[in-house]
């Protein structure tokens, strides 16, 4: 009745393929997989195909309802976009699963390759790491939480140098995971405020990524969340990070009276801990009094938080890293985008622009993240063009118009958007270059910051 997807001579969806090489060719067979993924997901009442929507998957090729995606997923180990694509040719895929995806793994043998053998390697990993996060029924275990550790660490590493939607799902997974234990009442008391640390500094994460998709108002309820976990874990420190991504999320939102209010709550929550949050409060309160036109508080909070630097001790957040430290070389970029939205320019600013560019130079170095390169060189070319070097000005941005669509988040994107209104205004904005960089500028967030897939 049906072909197999080997040696088929015309081309047949990955889907297809992966079913039939997994025996699922009856709706039956295939609903009864379904069910078990659905269980993994601890998903009640969960939709089911009818048998004749599951043929029309395979047979037809139609995709999937978005309702019917997550099961799907969980139950084959890809992403929707690979199963809907042609199966590449021969009888071993190529495709990478989704991590974190635990499918019914196809056996290997001596011939398999490197890829399919790390494929089905991540497999196992994940369903050993099924196993520990279920194992205890009546406890926590102190493995499950070195693992949790391990997943946070991963995460808060890779969040200022990978796009968003390389991980996006594994942020999700793990916060899903803390909360499931937390909500599981075999937590030891001893054990409850590390779980809620790490799902606070989960959370804070998942709100900064709704903040990179331009999603205010999600992000503004998930940094609720994280300020939720913080203050029933007793951390002054997340407790004040929370209020500072607050204010960061009305910066972005332009919204600089509430982001000067967040900024100068969570300072006053800081001001006596000694790690670099209360430094960050500042450069936010800075960069919220620039937009307000304030330069007196602008000069205030940067001198404050100079002289803090010197004092600084580093503390559990510095010593994770990522978004939960503030380095000197952000400080720097701070400090000068406060200065350029209160329209400066001038030699001296221009030699800080450069300095504040060149600290995240090195993607080798601890402070690097892309975000905050492409937000100097922003800077720099707003200080530029304000000191008349429109030619330096289109330099300075080049590398950020040449950014791929995936990493254009939505800070990046009105950084840009900055120097197109300045360009608009300045006296060189008849200038052939001053032009062709505008219409450049204007066509940059087309390809609106890369969503997540899946």
């Amino acid at each position: 009745m049906t072909r197999s997807a080997e040696g088929m001579g015309e081309a047949v969806l990955f889907f297809r393929y992966t079913c039939e090489a997994r025996g699922l060719r009856h709706p039956d067979d295939f609903l009864s997989k379904y069910r078990e993924a659905a269980a993994r997901l601890r998903l009640q009442n969960a939709d089911e195909p009818a048998p004749k929507t599951i043929e029309g998957w395979i047979y037809e090729g139609r995709k999937p309802q978005r309702v019917f995606r997550p099961v799907i997923v969980e139950m084959l180990g890809y992403s929707i976009e690979t199963l809907w694509t042609d199966a590449p040719e021969g009888t071993t895929s190529q495709f990478v699963p989704l991590a974190g995806a635990s499918p019914t793994t196809p056996h290997a043998d001596s011939g398999v390759d490197l890829d399919d053998m790390k494929r089905t390697g991540a497999m196992a990993v994940r369903r050993a790491k099924d196993f520990l996060l279920g194992a205890d029924r009546e406890r926590v275990g102190e493995d499950t939480l070195g693992l949790l550790d391990d997943e946070v660490q991963r995460l808060v590493a890779a969040y200022p140098r990978e796009p968003l939607s390389v991980i996006w799902d594994d942020l999700l997974e793990t916060q899903e995971q803390v909360f499931r234990l937390l909500e599981g009442g075999r937590v030891r008391p001893s054990q409850l405020r590390d779980l809620n640390v790490k799902g606070a500094v989960l959370s804070f994460m998942v709100a900064k990524g709704f903040n990179d998709m331009e999603v205010p108002h999600q992000a503004m309820t998930m940094t609720r969340v994280a300020a939720a976990c913080a203050r029933d874990a007793e951390h002054a420190g997340l407790i004040a990070l929370t209020d500072g991504l607050k204010s960061l999320i009305a910066y972005w939102a332009d919204k600089p009276t509430d982001a000067y209010h967040y900024a100068s709550q969570g300072a006053a929550t800081a001001e006596h801990l000694h790690g670099t949050v209360g430094l960050w409060l500042l450069g936010l309160r800075a960069r919220a009094a620039a937009m307000l036109g304030d330069e007196e508080t602008v000069r205030a909070a940067s001198q404050q938080a100079a002289d803090r630097r010197e004092r600084v001790i580093h503390d559990d957040l510095d010593e994770l890293g990522g978004l939960f430290t503030y380095a000197p070389e952000k400080q720097l970029y701070y400090t000068v985008e406060a200065e350029t939205l209160l329209g400066h320019g001038g030699a001296q600013l221009a030699a800080q622009a450069e300095q504040a560019v060149q600290g995240f130079s090195d993607p080798s170095a601890p402070a690097w993240a892309f975000g905050d390169l492409a937000g100097s060189q922003c800077d720099l070319a707003l200080v530029r063009l304000f000191g008349g070097d429109l030619d330096g000005a289109a330099e300075a941005i080049r590398p950020v118009l040449d950014l791929p669509a995936s990493h254009r988040n939505a800070g990046i994107v009105m950084s840009a958007m900055r120097v197109r209104h300045a360009l608009m205004s300045s006296p060189a904005r008849g200038a052939v270059v001053a032009r062709d960089l505008r219409a450049e500028i204007e066509t940059f967030p087309a390809s609106r910051p890369a969503l997540p897939h899946g």
